[in-house]
């Protein structure tokens, strides 16, 4: 795992000393063995910029290492050239660092980039990103589109059962502010459905269920 990681963090100087190699065991020793030195230095030259640093990067966000994730991030130095799947991604966590950074124009701009790359290897991307999308206009005070994008991500699908039930949740409080307290109720039942074990959407049920069954509808 070490050599990988030192061998995706130092990819380009990699290539330059295999094109290196190659060119001196093309002159004075084997040419085989030079063409396999090339062979190398391109494949690891398409790696470098359909895949990137990305593997680390998600192996960071998993870790929860997130100043380790943007760094990794900073490496990746021409993102339209990445594969469309492994591009939806680049662009995600890019919103995710924006968000973390409170930039919620920039969050927005990176997580918009995701959909439009209209990757059809994972369909789940873009119910993801349609989420998120709707989390930051929420937050943004957007909610006629925070709606129209909640609705569109659950629609699409999310397997994530946390994701999907805080999805139901913020629905459930934009109908409460429209008043179509009927709807709201539905996405509240959805919601509880699916029964998250999150401590902060655990309390905002627990808060919502208090006066819920106290509206019409």
């Amino acid at each position: 795992m070490k050599f990988l990681r030192f061998y995706i963090l130092y990819r380009l100087p990699i290539i330059i000393g295999l094109i290196v190699m190659g060119v001196v065991f093309h002159l004075y020793i084997d040419v085989i063995t030079a063409w396999l030195c090339y062979i190398v230095a391109f494949i690891s030259l398409l790696l470098y910029f359909m895949i990137g640093t990305m593997r680390i990067v998600q192996e960071a966000v998993a870790e929860g290492n997130v100043e380790a994730a943007g760094r990794y991030l900073k490496q990746i130095k021409f993102p339209r050239l990445l594969l469309k799947p492994v591009r939806a991604s680049y662009y995600m966590l890019q919103s995710n660092l924006s968000l973390a950074a409170n930039d919620l124009k920039g969050a927005e701009d990176q997580i918009r980039k995701s959909l439009n790359t209209k990757s059809t290897l994972n369909p789940e991307t873009k119910g993801m990103n349609l989420l998120q999308l709707g989390f930051i206009q929420i937050q943004k005070g957007n909610l006629k589109e925070a709606r129209l994008n909640l609705t569109e991500a659950v629609k699409i699908g999310i397997s994530d059962k946390e994701s999907l039930a805080a999805a139901y949740l913020q629905l459930c409080s934009i109908e409460i502010h429209r008043k179509q307290y009927k709807i709201a109720k539905a996405h509240f039942k959805k919601a509880k459905a699916q029964k998250p074990k999150g401590a902060e959407i655990v309390k905002q049920i627990a808060e919502i269920e208090k006066h819920i069954s106290r509206m019409p509808g």
